[in-house]
């Protein structure tokens, strides 16, 4: 049964491996057996995790990609395929990032980069990555990284809730259109998991509040991610497209 959930032979792509979940996922399917490209800006901690995932006997190669240029999207796949002898057949769209604040306050400009990163950076990934494999004939699968604020509302985060939700309905697009070609495309929903971006936030009095909101009563850790991670980015999870897995220790669910 664990053969299923073996990567030996894919390439796997992972946007905003720099920190956070994005190092995580990478490393995760390293692990699982996959050769890792990782994207991001910060090449310097890029190159160090490479090193890390090579000294355990893995194969890692790092690209600079910042995901609202599509040039640089474009060169990470022509880094790829020089690299690897092929596109990338399991695409992890985890780039993302957050600007609060009350919406009628937020400047545009703000508006815009949570938007372009966080949804536009998604179809430009997909668009080249995905692309590349239906010119290819080659199956795979595109896991976007959404958000239980996409499907609840979050005070000050109109923009980031925004973003997350015309994530996870792009998804389930791209699923309908790429079906055919072999490529599933399904999403990745974590509630709170303390990151770069939110650390401050989770460690504050507000913060404790929240987790006390959670049933569990706690945080995710990553690695309650790493077993959903790979259904999808494997065979054993071969009948699924367009779906949404929920990892938030039921915070969803929870009373009004």
């Amino acid at each position: 049964m664990t053969d299923r959930f073996d990567l030996t032979g894919r390439i796997a792509l992972v946007t905003g491996a720099s920190s956070g979940l994005g190092k995580h996922f990478a490393s995760v399917l390293a692990e699982a057996g996959a050769k890792v490209v990782l994207a991001a800006r910060r090449m310097e901690r890029l190159e160090a995790l490479a090193g890390e995932i090579e000294a355990k006997g893995g194969e890692a190669l790092a690209v600079s990609m910042d995901v609202t240029k599509a040039d640089t999207i474009q060169a990470a796949l022509e880094a790829t395929v020089e690299r690897f002898g092929g596109p990338a057949d399991v695409i992890v769209n985890n780039s993302g990032l957050s600007r609060e604040g009350f919406f009628t306050n937020m400047e545009e400009d703000d508006f815009d980069l949570v938007m372009d990163t966080n949804t536009k950076g998604v179809w430009l990934v997909a668009r080249t990555f995905a692309g590349a494999l239906v010119k290819a004939g080659k199956p795979g699968s595109m896991i976007n990284i959404a958000s239980v604020a996409g499907r609840r509302v979050g005070y000050t985060m109109t923009a980031y809730c925004a973003s997350k939700a015309a994530c996870e309905h792009m998804t389930r697009n791209m699923a309908i259109e790429m079906a055919r070609y072999g490529v599933r495309v399904n999403a990745i929903a974590p509630g709170y998991f303390e990151t770069e971006i939110n650390d401050e936030f989770l460690n504050s009095d507000e913060g404790e509040k929240m987790r006390k909101r959670i049933p569990m009563r706690r945080f995710g850790e990553h690695e309650e991610l790493s077993g959903p991670l790979l259904l999808l980015a494997s065979d054993a999870g071969s009948f699924m497209t367009g779906s949404t897995i929920v990892v938030d220790g039921g915070h969803m669910w929870n009373s009004l």
